[in-house]
């Protein structure tokens, strides 16, 4: 569904609670009741679509009236059909129509299981996506060839095209939803939403051909998102109608001096937040959830975090610490935190922020590493955080170690981020001579560190001494 193929952890509701919200969807619901409300006497046109005569009584069943009733009740028979809460029992070459009966899976929504109504609408909500993919009507009708073929050239339309480009709208909304702790954010604007989609991150201030094609965009997602929300994937607030008829009179307004939800809003809903996951699975993507790592080891849990936003990794490591002794999660946590790959500071760095929710019973296994070369300095911080007694000082090389690999830590985790400029500054000033010890520091990442600290400290003379001390540093590990 996306290009980038990792996404951020998310929490999801229950199975059972997802399956309530799936039946009570118009677009399943509906889809049910003309099951139950069809039999051998309904009659199906060649294609298994209702037969016209049939069309008002389905949407009285259905309680629909007014010009849009017959469309809705034929929708909703196609969701039926491909969705197998009905089936055609009868047919004949010899006629036009067909009869249908109850499906295999029409069962399921009341006898099933939570994942089995899941499953059923998940399908129905793949033929939502595909229609919400198809231009409109009208254009498709005027685009009519000789020979009742659709001409797609005269459409600025290409269907791969764009199923791919809501498929990347859907991706960018599942990111900008999921929130910082994985339970969701607020609703996003559809400026923000097209934006993410047409503007270069690179760019400055936006072209006006640039800002013309996110218009563009956002005109196809009203219309899309209008579709989507009777099948419970998103809550939307429409574009206002009277701001388009605005914009076109007065097309010079900015849109800061105008309120945004007016440009519409949309959010995933938490049965949204599922489907749109077992889509990216399906992709290939890694979508995690919050909670599924805590059946696994130590090594898992700090490798499987390592992307994780704070308050996901926070609420994470809750999960796996829950079902676990203090003492021996500590052990494991210390265990699995040992390393030279690239990413043991990282791992390290999860560890301490592990031990920091675990209380004073682990005390035990950090005094058991304080001699270890990698772990000491992060036993000696939890340790003298608790004030505890009898806390060994570090040594220069401890300190020193321990400070470079906290960086790689750092840069693994944020990149250039605010956080890690201002450590950078810090230690600068706090340590005269920090460069010339730094580059001797036995550590396998302390030449990218000092590189890193080149590039990122502000102060010229500073960068250039981190610069000498990295090219210090790779000559003595022979790089």
């Amino acid at each position: 569904m996306s290009d980038r193929s990792s996404f951020p952890p998310v929490r999801l509701a229950s199975e059972p609670e997802l399956a309530r919200d799936a039946l009570a969807t118009p677009l399943l619901s509906r889809a049910a009741r003309l099951a139950r409300w069809a039999g051998y006497g309904t009659r199906v046109d060649a294609d298994g679509g209702l037969a016209e005569e049939q069309l008002p009584a389905a949407a009285a069943v259905l309680g629909l009236s007014g010009d849009g009733a017959a469309a809705g009740a034929s929708e909703a028979w196609r969701v039926a059909l491909d969705t197998g809460l009905v089936r055609i029992v009868d047919e004949d070459e010899d006629e036009d129509e067909a009869a249908v009966a109850p499906g295999p899976d029409l069962d399921l929504l009341t006898g099933g299981s939570p994942h089995d109504v899941l499953t059923v609408w998940t399908n129905a909500l793949e033929g939502v996506l595909a229609d919400a993919s198809v231009p409109d009507l009208d254009a498709l009708v005027e685009a009519v060839g000789q020979g009742g073929a659709v001409d797609l050239s005269g459409l600025d339309w290409d269907p791969e095209t764009e199923a791919e480009f809501l498929d990347g709208v859907l991706a960018n909304l599942y990111r900008l939803t999921a929130g910082a702790d994985g339970s969701g954010g607020g609703p996003v604007p559809l400026p923000v939403l097209a934006a993410s989609m047409i503007v270069p991150s690179d760019m400055g201030e936006p072209t006006n051909d640039i800002l013309e094609q996110v218009s563009e965009a956002m005109m196809r997602l009203d219309d899309q998102f209008r579709l989507l929300e009777p099948a419970g994937l998103v809550e939307y607030r429409p574009v206002d109608e009277e701001l388009m008829a605005e914009a076109e009179s007065e097309p010079s307004t900015p849109v800061e001096e105008v309120d945004v939800a007016r440009y519409g809003m949309v959010r995933l809903t938490p049965l949204g937040l599922h489907g749109l996951r077992t889509r990216l699975l399906e992709a290939g993507c890694r979508a995690p959830v919050i909670g599924e790592l805590a059946d696994k080891g130590a090594d898992a849990l700090l490798d499987g975090t390592a992307g994780f936003p704070p308050a996901a990794t926070h609420a994470e490591t809750e999960q796996w610490l829950a079902s676990r002794e203090p003492l021996s999660a500590a052990r494991e946590l210390l265990a699995a935190a040992r390393g030279t790959d690239a990413g043991a500071p990282l791992r390290r760095l999860r560890c301490q922020q592990a031990l920091s929710l675990v209380g004073a019973e682990a005390e035990p296994a950090l005094r058991e590493v304080l001699d270890d070369a990698e772990l000491g300095g992060l036993a000696r911080v939890w340790l003298t955080e608790r004030g505890l007694a009898d806390v060994p000082a570090p040594s220069q090389e401890m300190i020193f170690w321990l400070t470079i690999d906290t960086v790689a830590a750092q840069l693994a985790a944020e990149g250039d981020s605010e956080e890690l400029h201002a450590l950078v500054e810090g230690l600068a000033e706090q340590h005269s001579g920090f460069f010339a010890a730094a580059w001797r520091v036995d550590h396998p990442q302390t030449a990218d560190v000092l590189e890193a600290m080149g590039r990122l400290h502000p102060d010229k003379k500073t960068a250039k001494e981190a610069r000498k001390a990295a090219f210090k540093a790779r000559s003595a590990q022979g790089g």
